[in-house]
């Protein structure tokens, strides 16, 4: 079970995409409750297919929240 800190959604900074841990990501197969920081180094944005480097956290480590604590 992830730890619920980690459990933070991501954005793609191109498209918009929202990866929720909560939802997974039925098309890459990834099950509910997979962190961000968890999914598999190939793992590509399911709407625009960019790497995992352009998302963006929206809480979490390197997120503007966390920059601004």
């Amino acid at each position: 079970m992830a730890d619920p800190k980690d459990m933070y959604q991501c954005q793609m900074t191109n498209c918009g995409c929202l990866y929720d841990p909560d939802r997974g990501d039925r098309k890459g197969k990834i099950p509910k409750g997979t962190p961000f920081n968890a999914l598999p180094d190939d793992w590509k944005c399911p709407v625009c297919g960019a790497s995992r480097k352009m998302f963006k956290p929206l809480a979490g480590p390197g997120s503007v929240a966390e920059e601004k604590a």
